[in-house]
Parts: C-alpha cells; structure tokens; sequence
C-alpha cells in the first residue's frame, strides 16, 4: 500500500528582498530564502528540521502553515495545519481571551467549540488572570504558553513548531513534550523546528537538515543529527574571520544572478 503524505515539496523555492541601508545607492538584493526544496513527509511522521541561524527553518515554518506563499514549485498539504511560534498570530492589543475568540471566529468555530478551546486553554497554559490582560503585558515565556496551548487546543491534524519551547520555563516546556508525544501516539504530523539537539533526538522520528536555504540531508534521526553536530562543532570552532567568510560564502550563493532573473520572470511571463 502506498504510503499516505502530510506534506509533499516540488521544487519550492522562496524569494526575498533585501535592502540596502545605503539610501544614496539603494542597491536591493534578492536572494533565495529556500532554493529547490524537494521531500515528501509521511502522515503520522514527526520529522526535526535543523539548521544554523538563517538557514531558512522559520522560512519553512510560515510556509508550510500557510501564513507565507511560495515563489516556485508546488506545495501540497493534506490536513489542518497550525503553527507554533512566539507571537505568531496573537494580537497584542487584545486579552488572552480574546485573541482566543477571536482565533476560533476566524476558523469559523461555534461557541460551544470555542467555550471548549477557552476552558483547554485555561488548564493547559496556567497563565492564571493574565488570560483576561492585554498579551502586549506578557513576558515572552507567557506568550508561548499562550500560542501553544490554543494551537494544542485546536487539534490540527499537522502541528509546526518553531522554537516555541525555547523560552520560559523547563517545566512548562517538557509539559509541552509530553503533550505532543501523546498527539504523536494519536497520529499527529509534526514539525518539529529546534537548536535543541537532544529535543530533537528524543522526539522526532527523522530529522531534515536546512543549511544555506538548501535541503541538505533529510532521514534517519541519528544520521542527520550526528553530521549536523558536526557541522556545528567545525563552525564553531572556526576564528572570527573565517567564520563570517563561511557565512558569507553561503549567502552569496543564495543571491539571484542575472540569468536567474531572467528564467525566473519568464516562468511567470511566459
């Protein structure tokens, strides 16, 4: 039986502008965000996404969860998807409750479906009375308790999370980690996207490994992560000078050429 895909890439490429600080010389680069990314994630599959600052991971985040467009190729999805990031989606004028309404409005949910969500909400994030305070008076910690537990409490059927456990405290964050092993049991898709070594290691079942905006190494948890720590290890353990002069090596291979230009605006002119 052929295996069913929470998520599948062809050839998705993200361009971005990048301007230049000189206003006498406005010089604006593009470059790729992500360049010919290809893979196929299995239903029920929780795959770690690696990466060094930069390399495109919180790219792929707001793609996959629909909140960024593509430039090139094709994304398929099959599935609610939510994601989980410090701030993303939460209005900071309004309450924790409201925003909490305000999510389950926008989705369409009936108030008996959003009174549940609310109630789950409550249990799960003990944030107390800071639910019914302004979200512009949370500390970033309080924040992720807040997006993680609506987003739990939504039950999508693929759940992205962007280093939402790298802020407050430890306890909270392996709260979250039990929760989501028992949505793995359940079935759930997760993307998992973290610097933390060990999170990924214990959680994830594969690993996918974005350097330079391009898909490096996707498959086996230890393997990837293994050459990943590696990597990381021969950075870090490179002097000032050539540490930026392998940094911008990288992004100079992201930036559009002329040539590519050219092909890419006749793809979209014909």
């Amino acid at each position: 039986m052929e295996k069913e895909y929470a998520i599948e890439f062809k050839h998705v490429s993200k361009i971005y502008t990048l301007k230049s600080k000189n206003k006498e010389h406005a010089i604006n680069k593009r470059f790729y965000a992500l360049k010919d990314i290809n893979f196929k994630l299995p239903k029920g599959e929780v795959v770690g996404i690696l990466g060094t600052n930069g390399s495109g991971k919180s790219t792929m985040s707001v793609i996959l969860a629909g909140i960024s467009e593509i430039d090139e190729g094709e994304m398929i999805v099959n599935g609610e998807q939510a994601l989980i990031a410090i701030n993303t989606g939460l209005n900071q004028q309004l309450t924790g409750l409201e925003n909490i309404e305000l999510k389950g409005a926008l989705l369409g949910l009936t108030k008996k479906r959003i009174k549940e969500i609310v109630d789950g909400v409550i249990e799960f994030a003990e944030i107390g009375d800071f639910l019914y305070q302004p979200v512009k008076k949370y500390s970033s910690g309080m924040k992720s308790r807040l997006g993680f537990s609506i987003n739990l409490c939504l039950d999508p059927d693929i759940l992205i999370v962007d280093e939402a456990l790298s802020v407050g405290d430890k306890g909270f964050a392996q709260k979250c980690i039990n929760k989501m092993k028992e949505l793995k049991k359940q079935g759930k898709t997760i993307v998992f996207i973290s610097h933390s070594l060990p999170q990924v290691r214990d959680f994830c079942d594969t690993a996918m490994w974005i350097e330079g905006g391009t898909l490096k190494e996707y498959g086996d948890i230890s393997e990837v992560c293994d050459h990943y720590a590696e990597y990381v290890d021969y950075l870090n353990g490179l002097n000032a000078t050539d540490k930026k002069a392998e940094i911008d090596k990288k992004f100079e291979k992201r930036v559009i050429s002329n040539v590519e230009k050219k092909n890419f605006f006749s793809k979209i002119f014909g």
